[in-house]
Protein backbone atom coordinates (compact mmCIF):
# COMPACT_ATOMS: atom_id res chain seq x y z
CA UNK A 1 0.00 0.00 0.00
CA UNK A 2 1.70 3.71 -0.95
CA UNK A 3 1.82 5.59 2.10
CA UNK A 4 0.68 9.03 2.46
CA UNK A 5 1.32 11.93 4.15
CA UNK A 6 -0.25 14.66 6.20
CA UNK A 7 0.50 18.10 3.83
CA UNK A 8 3.45 20.20 4.96
CA UNK A 9 4.99 23.41 3.91
CA UNK A 10 8.21 23.47 2.32
CA UNK A 11 11.10 22.22 3.92
CA UNK A 12 13.26 24.97 5.41
CA UNK A 13 16.70 23.37 4.61
CA UNK A 14 15.73 22.55 1.25
CA UNK A 15 19.13 21.80 -1.25
CA UNK A 16 20.52 24.24 -3.97
CA UNK A 17 20.26 23.26 -7.09
CA UNK A 18 22.50 24.05 -9.85
CA UNK A 19 19.58 26.51 -11.02
CA UNK A 20 20.30 28.12 -7.30
CA UNK A 21 23.76 28.18 -6.98
CA UNK A 22 24.08 29.93 -10.58
CA UNK A 23 22.09 32.79 -9.65
CA UNK A 24 22.81 33.70 -6.02
CA UNK A 25 23.12 37.59 -6.87
CA UNK A 26 19.56 37.62 -7.84
CA UNK A 27 18.48 41.16 -5.76
CA UNK A 28 14.91 40.20 -4.81
CA UNK A 29 16.20 37.04 -4.08
CA UNK A 30 15.39 37.58 -0.19
CA UNK A 31 13.24 40.23 -0.93
CA UNK A 32 11.30 41.46 2.55
CA UNK A 33 12.30 38.52 4.74
CA UNK A 34 12.58 40.09 7.96
CA UNK A 35 9.47 43.16 7.30
CA UNK A 36 5.82 43.22 8.30
CA UNK A 37 3.43 41.45 5.68
CA UNK A 38 1.41 44.43 4.48
CA UNK A 39 -2.21 44.81 6.14
CA UNK A 40 -4.20 44.26 3.06
CA UNK A 41 -3.73 43.36 -0.75
CA UNK A 42 -6.08 43.60 -3.61
CA UNK A 43 -4.65 40.00 -5.18
CA UNK A 44 -2.48 37.61 -3.05
CA UNK A 45 -0.42 35.10 -4.64
CA UNK A 46 0.92 31.94 -3.02
CA UNK A 47 4.20 30.75 -4.16
CA UNK A 48 7.11 32.89 -6.20
CA UNK A 49 7.67 29.61 -8.66
CA UNK A 50 7.17 29.88 -12.16
CA UNK A 51 3.07 29.75 -12.15
CA UNK A 52 2.85 32.46 -9.09
CA UNK A 53 5.20 34.81 -10.57
CA UNK A 54 3.70 34.49 -14.14
CA UNK A 55 0.16 34.65 -13.03
CA UNK A 56 0.84 37.82 -10.95
CA UNK A 57 2.56 39.53 -14.28
CA UNK A 58 -0.18 38.57 -16.44
CA UNK A 59 -2.34 40.05 -13.92
CA UNK A 60 -0.52 43.36 -14.14
CA UNK A 61 -0.28 43.38 -17.93
CA UNK A 62 -4.29 42.72 -17.86
CA UNK A 63 -4.58 46.21 -16.27
CA UNK A 64 -4.17 45.55 -12.39
CA UNK A 65 -2.00 47.93 -10.64
CA UNK A 66 1.43 46.35 -9.88
CA UNK A 67 0.70 48.02 -5.94
CA UNK A 68 -2.36 45.90 -5.58
CA UNK A 69 -0.76 42.35 -6.26
CA UNK A 70 1.38 40.76 -3.38
CA UNK A 71 3.36 37.29 -3.90
CA UNK A 72 4.14 35.55 -0.95
CA UNK A 73 7.03 33.10 -0.59
CA UNK A 74 7.74 30.08 1.74
CA UNK A 75 11.14 30.20 1.41
CA UNK A 76 13.81 32.10 -0.88
CA UNK A 77 12.44 33.38 -4.45
CA UNK A 78 12.13 30.68 -6.76
CA UNK A 79 13.04 28.16 -4.11
CA UNK A 80 10.21 25.30 -4.90
CA UNK A 81 10.00 22.35 -8.17
CA UNK A 82 10.45 25.64 -11.06
CA UNK A 83 14.05 26.34 -9.58
CA UNK A 84 14.75 22.32 -8.92
CA UNK A 85 13.89 20.91 -12.16
CA UNK A 86 16.34 19.31 -15.26
CA UNK A 87 16.16 22.41 -17.39
CA UNK A 88 14.02 21.64 -19.90
CA UNK A 89 10.61 22.82 -21.67
CA UNK A 90 9.86 19.72 -23.33
CA UNK A 91 6.67 19.18 -24.79
CA UNK A 92 4.66 15.21 -24.61
CA UNK A 93 4.76 14.67 -28.18
CA UNK A 94 2.61 11.91 -28.09
CA UNK A 95 3.97 9.19 -25.35
CA UNK A 96 1.70 10.04 -23.09
CA UNK A 97 -1.36 9.85 -25.11
CA UNK A 98 -2.63 6.19 -23.94
CA UNK A 99 -2.20 7.02 -19.95
CA UNK A 100 -4.26 10.68 -21.02
CA UNK A 101 -6.78 9.03 -23.13
CA UNK A 102 -7.73 6.51 -20.35
CA UNK A 103 -8.61 8.86 -18.22
CA UNK A 104 -10.13 11.94 -19.77
CA UNK A 105 -11.16 10.78 -23.39
CA UNK A 106 -8.83 10.75 -26.89
CA UNK A 107 -9.90 14.57 -27.71
CA UNK A 108 -8.72 15.96 -23.95
CA UNK A 109 -5.82 13.97 -24.56
CA UNK A 110 -4.76 15.29 -27.75
CA UNK A 111 -5.28 19.01 -26.11
CA UNK A 112 -3.55 18.02 -23.06
CA UNK A 113 -0.27 17.33 -26.06
CA UNK A 114 -1.39 20.39 -28.22
CA UNK A 115 -1.41 22.46 -25.46
CA UNK A 116 2.56 21.80 -24.79
CA UNK A 117 3.11 22.38 -27.83
CA UNK A 118 2.08 25.97 -27.67
CA UNK A 119 3.54 26.20 -24.33
CA UNK A 120 6.67 25.54 -26.02
CA UNK A 121 6.30 28.65 -28.67
CA UNK A 122 4.69 30.88 -25.94
CA UNK A 123 8.07 30.18 -23.90
CA UNK A 124 10.25 30.90 -26.96
CA UNK A 125 8.47 34.35 -27.45
CA UNK A 126 8.55 35.58 -24.63
CA UNK A 127 12.10 35.06 -23.79
CA UNK A 128 12.42 36.79 -27.55
CA UNK A 129 10.22 39.75 -26.91
CA UNK A 130 11.55 41.13 -23.37
CA UNK A 131 15.16 40.09 -24.38
CA UNK A 132 15.24 37.20 -21.27
CA UNK A 133 18.62 36.09 -20.69
CA UNK A 134 18.15 32.80 -19.43
CA UNK A 135 19.91 30.32 -21.80
CA UNK A 136 17.32 29.45 -23.68
CA UNK A 137 17.89 27.32 -26.48
CA UNK A 138 15.63 26.10 -29.16
CA UNK A 139 16.46 22.62 -30.34
CA UNK A 140 15.32 19.00 -31.11
CA UNK A 141 14.71 16.30 -28.52
CA UNK A 142 14.45 12.56 -28.48
CA UNK A 143 12.26 9.83 -26.87
CA UNK A 144 14.89 7.05 -27.26
CA UNK A 145 13.80 3.30 -26.55
CA UNK A 146 16.96 1.20 -24.65
CA UNK A 147 15.05 -1.95 -24.89
CA UNK A 148 12.56 -3.98 -27.49
CA UNK A 149 10.01 -3.56 -24.83
CA UNK A 150 9.99 0.17 -24.34
CA UNK A 151 10.23 0.50 -28.52
CA UNK A 152 6.98 -1.32 -28.72
CA UNK A 153 5.11 0.85 -26.01
CA UNK A 154 6.28 3.90 -28.11
CA UNK A 155 5.67 2.82 -31.25
CA UNK A 156 2.36 1.46 -30.05
CA UNK A 157 1.58 5.14 -28.45
CA UNK A 158 2.40 7.03 -31.53
CA UNK A 159 -0.20 5.00 -33.54
CA UNK A 160 -2.89 5.50 -31.39
CA UNK A 161 -2.30 9.35 -31.24
CA UNK A 162 -1.92 9.08 -35.20
CA UNK A 163 -5.21 7.07 -35.15
CA UNK A 164 -7.35 9.51 -33.17
CA UNK A 165 -6.17 12.20 -35.33
CA UNK A 166 -3.02 13.38 -33.54
CA UNK A 167 -0.69 15.86 -35.53
CA UNK A 168 2.35 14.23 -36.17
CA UNK A 169 4.10 16.41 -38.84
CA UNK A 170 6.75 17.69 -36.21
CA UNK A 171 7.90 14.31 -35.12
CA UNK A 172 10.93 12.11 -37.09
CA UNK A 173 11.23 8.79 -36.99
CA UNK A 174 14.57 6.63 -36.38
CA UNK A 175 15.63 3.22 -35.70
CA UNK A 176 18.50 1.04 -35.78
CA UNK A 177 21.86 1.88 -36.67
CA UNK A 178 20.28 5.25 -37.86
CA UNK A 179 18.94 6.38 -33.95
CA UNK A 180 22.32 5.69 -32.98
CA UNK A 181 24.24 8.02 -35.23
CA UNK A 182 20.93 10.80 -34.90
CA UNK A 183 20.93 10.19 -30.73
CA UNK A 184 24.47 9.58 -30.43
CA UNK A 185 23.61 6.98 -28.08
CA UNK A 186 25.03 3.50 -29.08
CA UNK A 187 22.78 1.84 -27.39
CA UNK A 188 19.18 3.13 -28.93
CA UNK A 189 16.70 1.13 -30.57
CA UNK A 190 14.27 3.32 -31.70
CA UNK A 191 14.24 7.28 -31.39
CA UNK A 192 11.14 9.88 -31.91
CA UNK A 193 13.07 13.71 -32.96
CA UNK A 194 10.58 16.63 -32.07
CA UNK A 195 11.37 20.39 -30.81
CA UNK A 196 11.90 21.50 -27.46
CA UNK A 197 13.96 23.87 -24.97
CA UNK A 198 16.70 24.12 -22.46
CA UNK A 199 16.50 27.12 -20.81
CA UNK A 200 17.82 28.28 -16.70
CA UNK A 201 14.58 28.34 -15.09
CA UNK A 202 15.67 30.05 -12.33
CA UNK A 203 16.86 33.20 -14.66
CA UNK A 204 13.54 33.04 -16.72
CA UNK A 205 11.07 33.16 -13.10
CA UNK A 206 14.01 35.35 -11.54
CA UNK A 207 13.57 38.05 -14.82
CA UNK A 208 9.32 37.58 -14.36
CA UNK A 209 9.91 38.57 -10.60
CA UNK A 210 11.98 41.69 -11.34
CA UNK A 211 10.09 42.74 -13.86
CA UNK A 212 6.72 42.66 -11.21
CA UNK A 213 8.92 44.14 -9.01
CA UNK A 214 9.51 47.06 -11.73
CA UNK A 215 5.78 47.80 -12.44
CA UNK A 216 5.19 47.96 -8.64
CA UNK A 217 4.11 44.56 -7.36
CA UNK A 218 5.63 43.43 -3.92
CA UNK A 219 7.29 40.40 -3.16
CA UNK A 220 7.71 38.77 0.44
CA UNK A 221 9.94 35.74 0.94
CA UNK A 222 10.81 33.40 3.64
CA UNK A 223 7.36 33.93 4.92
CA UNK A 224 5.13 30.88 4.76
CA UNK A 225 0.97 31.14 4.71
CA UNK A 226 -0.32 29.09 7.42
CA UNK A 227 -3.72 29.49 7.67
CA UNK A 228 -6.67 31.27 5.49
CA UNK A 229 -9.59 32.32 7.49
CA UNK A 230 -12.69 34.13 6.13
CA UNK A 231 -12.32 37.80 6.95
CA UNK A 232 -14.98 39.28 9.30
CA UNK A 233 -17.65 41.46 7.89
CA UNK A 234 -16.56 44.54 9.95
CA UNK A 235 -13.08 44.70 8.08
CA UNK A 236 -12.33 47.62 7.56
CA UNK A 237 -10.40 46.43 4.15
CA UNK A 238 -14.01 44.94 2.87
CA UNK A 239 -11.52 41.72 2.08
CA UNK A 240 -13.21 38.48 1.64
CA UNK A 241 -9.97 36.21 2.95
CA UNK A 242 -6.85 37.00 6.27
CA UNK A 243 -3.70 35.08 5.56
CA UNK A 244 -2.42 34.36 8.09
CA UNK A 245 2.03 34.32 8.49
CA UNK A 246 4.74 34.44 11.02
CA UNK A 247 5.07 38.41 10.32
CA UNK A 248 1.42 38.99 10.41
CA UNK A 249 -2.08 38.75 8.43
CA UNK A 250 -2.78 40.01 5.00
CA UNK A 251 -6.32 41.32 4.83
CA UNK A 252 -7.60 40.24 0.55
CA UNK A 253 -10.30 39.79 -1.96
CA UNK A 254 -8.23 37.37 -3.84
CA UNK A 255 -6.41 34.50 -2.92
CA UNK A 256 -4.27 32.60 -5.55
CA UNK A 257 -2.68 29.27 -4.53
CA UNK A 258 0.57 28.32 -6.96
CA UNK A 259 2.45 25.98 -4.69
CA UNK A 260 1.92 23.01 -6.44
CA UNK A 261 2.52 19.78 -4.33
CA UNK A 262 2.12 21.77 -1.17
CA UNK A 263 -1.51 22.80 -2.03
CA UNK A 264 -3.48 20.88 0.33
CA UNK A 265 -1.40 22.51 3.03
CA UNK A 266 -4.35 25.24 3.21
CA UNK A 267 -6.55 23.08 1.22
CA UNK A 268 -7.09 19.86 3.04
CA UNK A 269 -9.90 18.74 0.68
CA UNK A 270 -7.52 17.77 -2.04
CA UNK A 271 -4.68 16.31 0.02
CA UNK A 272 -5.89 12.96 -1.52
CA UNK A 273 -5.93 14.61 -4.77
CA UNK A 274 -1.98 16.02 -4.77
CA UNK A 275 1.02 13.81 -4.00
CA UNK A 276 4.26 15.25 -3.09
CA UNK A 277 6.83 13.15 -5.06
CA UNK A 278 10.20 13.80 -4.49
CA UNK A 279 12.51 13.41 -7.61
CA UNK A 280 16.74 14.11 -8.03
CA UNK A 281 18.68 15.83 -10.74
CA UNK A 282 22.23 15.54 -10.89
CA UNK A 283 24.48 18.44 -13.00
CA UNK A 284 27.79 17.03 -14.90
CA UNK A 285 30.99 18.28 -16.39
CA UNK A 286 31.20 16.35 -19.45
CA UNK A 287 33.99 14.39 -20.57
CA UNK A 288 36.24 14.68 -23.62
CA UNK A 289 33.65 12.88 -25.95
CA UNK A 290 31.09 15.14 -24.90
CA UNK A 291 32.86 18.33 -24.85
CA UNK A 292 34.06 20.77 -27.14
CA UNK A 293 32.67 20.16 -31.15
CA UNK A 294 31.20 17.10 -29.55
CA UNK A 295 28.86 18.68 -26.97
CA UNK A 296 25.34 17.24 -26.93
CA UNK A 297 23.64 19.62 -29.03
CA UNK A 298 20.50 17.92 -28.64
CA UNK A 299 18.01 16.80 -25.57
CA UNK A 300 16.21 13.78 -24.53
CA UNK A 301 14.32 10.99 -22.54
CA UNK A 302 16.34 7.89 -22.16
CA UNK A 303 14.04 5.00 -21.50
CA UNK A 304 14.08 1.50 -20.21
CA UNK A 305 10.77 0.51 -18.80
CA UNK A 306 7.85 3.68 -18.24
CA UNK A 307 9.40 3.51 -14.54
CA UNK A 308 13.19 3.64 -15.24
CA UNK A 309 14.50 6.64 -17.73
CA UNK A 310 16.51 9.53 -17.71
CA UNK A 311 16.25 12.78 -18.84
CA UNK A 312 19.32 14.25 -20.62
CA UNK A 313 19.85 18.27 -20.93
CA UNK A 314 22.76 19.71 -22.81
CA UNK A 315 22.88 23.23 -21.48
CA UNK A 316 24.72 26.12 -23.64
CA UNK A 317 27.88 26.13 -21.52
CA UNK A 318 28.68 22.62 -22.25
CA UNK A 319 27.30 21.30 -19.01
CA UNK A 320 24.93 18.17 -18.92
CA UNK A 321 21.89 17.44 -16.43
CA UNK A 322 20.10 14.28 -16.19
CA UNK A 323 16.90 13.35 -14.01
CA UNK A 324 14.71 10.35 -13.78
CA UNK A 325 14.52 7.64 -11.71
CA UNK A 326 17.49 5.84 -12.14
CA UNK A 327 16.50 2.51 -11.19
CA UNK A 328 14.02 1.26 -8.87
CA UNK A 329 15.73 -1.72 -7.31
CA UNK A 330 17.76 0.26 -5.06
CA UNK A 331 16.35 0.70 -1.40
CA UNK A 332 16.67 4.27 -1.85
CA UNK A 333 14.53 4.67 -4.42
CA UNK A 334 11.16 2.67 -3.55
CA UNK A 335 7.89 4.13 -3.81
CA UNK A 336 7.65 4.93 -0.31
CA UNK A 337 10.21 6.72 -0.31
CA UNK A 338 9.42 8.80 -3.44
CA UNK A 339 6.55 10.10 -1.55
CA UNK A 340 7.94 13.16 0.65
CA UNK A 341 8.08 16.72 0.91
CA UNK A 342 11.36 16.45 1.91
CA UNK A 343 14.15 18.13 -0.90
CA UNK A 344 17.21 18.34 2.16
CA UNK A 345 18.10 15.21 0.84
CA UNK A 346 19.43 12.96 -2.06
CA UNK A 347 20.94 9.86 -2.98
CA UNK A 348 24.45 9.23 -3.69
CA UNK A 349 23.35 5.92 -5.49
CA UNK A 350 21.02 7.68 -8.02
CA UNK A 351 23.97 10.35 -8.71
CA UNK A 352 26.04 6.96 -9.30
CA UNK A 353 23.30 5.63 -11.61
CA UNK A 354 23.09 9.34 -13.30
CA UNK A 355 26.86 9.17 -14.18
CA UNK A 356 27.39 5.95 -15.39
CA UNK A 357 24.35 7.08 -17.85
CA UNK A 358 26.20 9.62 -19.02
CA UNK A 359 29.97 7.59 -19.49
CA UNK A 360 28.11 5.06 -21.54
CA UNK A 361 27.20 8.08 -24.02
CA UNK A 362 29.45 8.47 -26.88
CA UNK A 363 32.11 7.27 -25.40
CA UNK A 364 35.97 6.47 -27.30
CA UNK A 365 36.99 2.82 -26.12
CA UNK A 366 39.41 2.87 -22.78
CA UNK A 367 38.38 6.31 -22.41
CA UNK A 368 36.05 6.12 -19.08
CA UNK A 369 38.64 7.57 -16.59
CA UNK A 370 37.61 11.33 -15.32
CA UNK A 371 40.17 13.85 -15.00
CA UNK A 372 39.42 15.77 -11.61
CA UNK A 373 36.54 18.38 -12.34
CA UNK A 374 34.97 16.17 -14.88
CA UNK A 375 32.13 13.85 -14.03
CA UNK A 376 29.40 14.83 -11.39
CA UNK A 377 29.00 18.27 -10.56
CA UNK A 378 26.07 18.41 -8.50
CA UNK A 379 23.14 16.40 -7.07
CA UNK A 380 19.49 17.71 -5.79
CA UNK A 381 16.45 17.11 -5.07
CA UNK A 382 12.42 18.61 -5.98
CA UNK A 383 9.22 18.25 -4.99
CA UNK A 384 6.75 17.42 -8.27
CA UNK A 385 3.01 17.72 -7.24
CA UNK A 386 1.63 14.27 -9.04
CA UNK A 387 -2.12 14.38 -9.55
CA UNK A 388 -4.56 11.71 -9.03
CA UNK A 389 -5.68 12.34 -12.83
CA UNK A 390 -2.43 13.33 -14.20
CA UNK A 391 -3.87 16.79 -14.97
CA UNK A 392 -3.00 19.92 -13.66
CA UNK A 393 -5.99 21.88 -10.82
CA UNK A 394 -6.63 25.61 -12.52
CA UNK A 395 -9.32 27.53 -12.00
CA UNK A 396 -11.84 29.01 -9.12
CA UNK A 397 -12.03 26.86 -6.11
CA UNK A 398 -15.50 25.73 -5.14
CA UNK A 399 -17.21 26.73 -1.81
CA UNK A 400 -14.11 29.46 -1.34
CA UNK A 401 -15.07 32.56 -3.12
CA UNK A 402 -11.79 34.45 -4.09
CA UNK A 403 -10.06 31.96 -4.03
CA UNK A 404 -8.08 30.21 -7.02
CA UNK A 405 -5.59 27.63 -7.94
CA UNK A 406 -2.78 26.78 -10.71
CA UNK A 407 -1.22 23.96 -9.23
CA UNK A 408 -0.50 20.17 -9.60
CA UNK A 409 1.80 19.93 -12.55
CA UNK A 410 2.70 16.24 -12.14
CA UNK A 411 6.35 16.87 -12.72
CA UNK A 412 6.01 18.61 -16.24
CA UNK A 413 5.38 22.26 -15.27
CA UNK A 414 7.80 24.18 -17.96
CA UNK A 415 5.69 22.35 -20.69
CA UNK A 416 2.23 23.32 -19.27
CA UNK A 417 2.56 26.55 -16.86
CA UNK A 418 3.09 28.64 -19.88
CA UNK A 419 -0.63 28.74 -20.82
CA UNK A 420 -2.12 27.77 -17.11
CA UNK A 421 -1.09 30.80 -15.48
CA UNK A 422 -2.05 33.60 -18.37
CA UNK A 423 -5.49 30.91 -18.49
CA UNK A 424 -6.36 31.74 -14.82
CA UNK A 425 -5.37 35.20 -14.93
CA UNK A 426 -8.22 35.62 -17.65
CA UNK A 427 -10.55 34.08 -15.29
CA UNK A 428 -10.01 35.95 -12.35
CA UNK A 429 -10.38 39.22 -14.51
CA UNK A 430 -13.61 37.61 -15.57
CA UNK A 431 -13.49 35.84 -18.49
CA UNK A 432 -14.34 32.30 -20.06
CA UNK A 433 -12.76 28.87 -20.08
CA UNK A 434 -13.34 28.93 -23.32
CA UNK A 435 -10.91 32.40 -23.27
CA UNK A 436 -8.14 30.15 -21.72
CA UNK A 437 -7.15 27.73 -24.34
CA UNK A 438 -6.95 25.27 -21.52
CA UNK A 439 -7.76 21.52 -21.68
CA UNK A 440 -11.28 21.20 -20.01
CA UNK A 441 -9.91 18.31 -17.33
CA UNK A 442 -7.48 21.06 -16.15
CA UNK A 443 -10.44 22.65 -14.90
CA UNK A 444 -10.84 22.63 -10.72
CA UNK A 445 -14.15 21.52 -9.68
CA UNK A 446 -15.05 19.26 -6.40
CA UNK A 447 -16.39 17.20 -8.83
CA UNK A 448 -13.32 16.17 -10.41
CA UNK A 449 -11.80 16.14 -6.40
CA UNK A 450 -14.77 14.04 -5.07
CA UNK A 451 -14.25 11.34 -8.61
CA UNK A 452 -11.49 9.84 -7.22
CA UNK A 453 -12.03 10.02 -3.97
CA UNK A 454 -15.14 7.63 -4.87
CA UNK A 455 -12.76 5.09 -7.49
CA UNK A 456 -10.28 5.29 -4.08
CA UNK A 457 -13.19 3.97 -2.27
CA UNK A 458 -14.50 1.12 -4.56
CA UNK A 459 -11.35 0.07 -5.85
CA UNK A 460 -10.37 -0.72 -2.01
CA UNK A 461 -13.81 -2.96 -1.93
Amino acid sequence: MTKTLHPSLPQPSSTLSHWHRTTRSFPHLHANRLAPVPTSTKYLVIGSGISGALTAWKLIESGVKGEDVLIIEAREAVSGASGRNAGHVRPDSFRGFPGYAARHGSEQAKKILENERVVLENVRQFVKEHNVDSDFNYMRTFEVALTEEFADILAKAFEEFKAAGGDTSHIKFYEGEEAKRETRVPTAISAYESPAASNHPAKLVQWILNDFVTKGGKLWTHCPVTNIVPAEKSNEFGSRWNVQTPRGVVATETVIHCTNAHAAYLLPEISKFVTPRRSQVNSFVPPLSLSGEDTLKHTMALRYKPDHFFSVNSLKNGMVVLGGTGTRSTSDQSSDDLISFDDSKYSDKLAQNSLNELLGLCQEPDSTSLRHGEGLDHAWTGIIGMTADNAPLVGPIEGLEGQWICAGFNGHGMAIVFTCAPGLAKLISGQSWEDTGLPECFQYSTERIRRHARQSRESTL
